[in-house]
């Protein structure tokens, strides 16, 4: 018979003790330790497996099937997906607190109607909370099963009963096995509790959707093998007093990772975004200094924002810097080269950038409309309100090419802007016509003479 022991593996570094330690002595890792068990079985020979020896095949024997995918009935869901959600896959659900998981997960149970049963499996909140949210949202639906449980074993077998079309399990870290002794939500529970979930829902082709909560620094609680074991990852990310929300995918076997999808929080639950930049700058109405649009790219959408920018007579010896949507790091570089290459003098003030919408963007393709923003409001110039900016500006005031800019500029040439500073070598590669009045820039210094700033 199989003997069994327990051993405590660090999960940075997979340093294995006998006892649990707060630090890891191999890679000084604190509190990175966790509860494992350990199998002991006698090794056989080959020929002793069973009688079975395995067989390599050449890739080209097997045939690729068509994928089986289940439409979410938002289409922006759909398009993160890659088309929807495959039968038999296990999806990772994460996100802030309050951030709307359980909002969009629960309208998606109410929009596969047809579709078969669906099991939602919550350790968090009780079936009359589930109700008024329901009742909240409009959703009367005779297909969605609730069973509130934390045992993962009596779970696998409510499933294998069931056999539901999807299951949604609210969330991870509330779920416990008996096999381990570690409390709910410790990284060995979290790490077993996928694994039998897992081994369920892809026997029987069944479409499981786990939420799991996420750490101070934004990633999902648990073991990082957790994200190696699901088929997709998602983030539902966004400013929490914003209404605005972001789906982006960071892992999915059947889809690219370079798409996003955006909701709208609203009364009657998240609602889809098909057109982003036409919300993101509608209210932007008069024209003021220190107020300027750049096409980002997340995914292969391109986004048109709005950047604003603030700049003040400091009262402290040391001059303010913030930043709301970019990095820090990056807006203080950027207002060097403003020092530095165009002979701008900050040192003595305070310097404010947002990005509207509570969106946060670190595409460098934003740098020449940072720089052009932060020089407006300095000094007190509008920039022209048709006017889109791009570019990519390097530690000598250069401007540099940036990538899919033939998306960018078809989209403000959609949304009715009428002129767009880009960078020179990116103008000499243009094959369509526009009707777009483009100006090629080759540093810092020309792109504010082209807007009047110098």
């Amino acid at each position: 018979m199989a003997k069994s022991k327990t051993v405590f593996v660090c999960s940075e570094c997979g340093y294995e003790s006998g006892k649990w330690l707060g630090k890891c002595p191999a890679c000084n890792s604190w509190n990175s330790f966790y509860e494992q068990k350990v199998v002991e079985t006698k090794s056989k020979g080959l020929l002793q497996a069973n009688g079975k020896v395995a067989t390599p095949q050449t890739l080209s024997s097997y045939e690729a099937k068509e994928t089986i995918r289940t439409h979410t009935g938002f289409n922006e869901l759909d398009r993160v997906l890659g088309g929807g959600l495959v039968k038999g896959s296990l999806v990772l659900l994460g996100g802030e607190p309050g951030i709307g998981k359980s909002t969009l997960i629960l309208q998606i149970c109410d929009k596969i109607k047809g579709e078969g049963k669906v099991l939602y499996v919550s350790g968090e909140e009780s079936a009359e909370q589930i109700k008024l949210r329901a009742d909240r949202l409009g959703i009367n639906n005779e297909d969605i099963l609730f069973l509130g449980e934390t045992n993962i074993e009596l779970v696998d077998q409510a499933i294998i009963n069931v056999n539901p079309k999807l299951v949604i399990i609210d969330s991870i870290q509330t779920m416990y096995s008996e096999e381990i002794t570690a409390a709910a939500g410790s990284v060995s529970q979290v790490r077993e509790i996928t694994s039998q979930v897992m081994r369920v829902c892809k026997s029987k082709g069944i479409t499981t959707i786990i939420i799991g909560h996420v750490t101070k620094e934004g990633n999902i609680a648990g073991p990082r093998v957790l994200e190696h074991m699901v088929d997709t990852v998602l983030y539902l990310e966004g400013e929490r007093y914003f209404s605005y929300r972001i789906l982006r995918s960071v892992k999915n076997r059947f889809g690219s990772t370079n798409e996003i999808g955006m909701f709208e929080m609203q009364d009657k639950g998240m609602c889809e975004i098909t057109n982003p930049s036409d919300i993101l700058i509608s209210e932007r109405e008069d024209n003021p200094a220190g107020s300027c649009i750049v096409a980002t790219m997340e995914g292969t959408r391109p986004l048109l924002v709005e950047l604003q920018a603030l700049t003040c007579q400091t009262v402290f010896g040391y001059p303010r810097r913030a930043a709301n949507g970019i990095d820090y790091n990056r807006l203080t570089l950027l207002i060097a080269v403003l020092e530095k290459k165009a002979g701008m003098m900050l040192s003595s003030q305070d310097v404010y950038l947002n990005v509207v919408g509570g969106l946060k963007v670190n595409e460098p393709a934003m740098d020449l409309g940072i720089i052009i923003v932060t020089a407006s409001s300095f000094k007190n110039i509008p920039i022209p309100k048709d006017m889109i900016i791009l570019g990519e500006v390097g530690l000598t005031g250069e401007v540099r090419r940036i990538n899919l800019i033939e998306k960018r500029l078809k989209e403000a040439e959609k949304l009715g802007f009428k002129s767009c500073l880009i960078p020179e070598s990116n103008k000499k590669d243009l094959k369509d016509n526009y009707k777009l009045d483009i100006i090629g820039i080759r540093n810092v210094n020309e792109a504010m003479k082209k807007i009047g700033l110098k």
